[in-house]
C-alpha cells in the first residue's frame, strides 16, 4: 500500500495535539477546552484511516469531510485558547500551521475525488 502523507501528518498532529493536552491539563488547570481540542484534535486522523480503508469512493469523500470538519473545529479551539490567554501564539504556532496544512491537503483530496467521482458516473 502506497503511503499516504495526509495520514501521515494527521498522526503526527495528533500527537501534538495529546502534548498540547497535556500540558493545558498539568500546567494551566484548563479542562472543558482541552478536552475539545483533544477530541477534535486526533479524530481527523481516525477518520482519515476509516476513509482510507473505505468501500467505495462516496464513503472516502463522506470520511474525509468528517476530517475536514474536525480539522476545522480543532483551528477554532486553538485560537480560543490563544484568544482566551490560556496559550502563547508562539507555543501554538507550529500546530495551528499544521492544522492549516492537512485542512489544505484534505480540501484539495475531497474536491479531486469529487470530479472524479463524478467523471466515473
Amino acid at each position: 500500500m502506497a503511503k499516504s502523507i495526509v495520514k501521515e501528518k494527521s498522526f503526527q498532529f495528533a500527537l501534538n495535539v495529546i502534548n498540547l493536552y497535556k500540558f493545558l491539563v498539568d500546567e494551566r488547570k484548563e479542562y472543558v477546552m482541552a478536552k475539545q481540542v483533544l477530541r477534535s484534535g486526533t479524530s481527523v486522523g481516525a477518520n482519515i484511516s476509516e476513509a482510507l480503508a473505505s468501500q467505495s469512493k462516496r464513503d472516502f469523500i463522506y470520511k474525509l469531510n468528517i476530517s475536514l470538519k474536525e480539522i476545522s473545529e480543532t483551528i477554532y479551539w486553538i485560537d480560543l485558547l490563544q484568544a482566551s490567554g490560556y496559550l502563547k501564539i508562539d507555543r501554538t504556532e507550529n500546530l495551528r500551521k499544521e492544522a492549516v496544512e492537512i485542512k489544505k491537503i484534505l480540501t484539495a483530496i475531497i474536491k479531486t475525488s469529487k470530479i472524479n467521482l463524478d467523471k466515473s458516473g
